[in-house]
């Protein structure tokens, strides 16, 4: 699991600098006052960009044991983890309803 998780963050990493780049070629092919061989070369520059370090193949994974389904968006944890630290009263202001 924990390979995985090293993956992921590389990914990560890779997707914040390439993002900031497909932006700004993004908005040049979109411009239509530059001149075309200008727009042409910002495309082909788009399309050589590496297709592995997009947002669709980031994976939420859990940061305590790298699962990755059933993440809670907002602790990013696993649905069990999140239920086992809910218990011990590690997360503070929660606590497990009883009826």
């Amino acid at each position: 699991m924990k390979k995985q998780i090293i993956k992921d963050l590389k990914k990560r990493k890779l997707n914040l600098v390439n993002d900031n780049r497909f932006f700004i070629l993004k908005s040049l092919i979109k411009n239509s006052n530059l001149k075309n061989p200008v727009r042409w070369s910002a495309s082909l520059k788009a399309s050589d960009l590496s297709k592995t370090n997009f947002k669709h193949k980031i994976v939420k994974r859990c940061v305590l044991t790298g699962r990755k389904s059933k993440i809670h968006n907002n602790y990013r944890f696993s649905r069990l983890m999140f239920l086992r630290l809910v218990r011990n009263g590690c997360v503070s202001g929660l606590k497990k309803s009883t009826w």
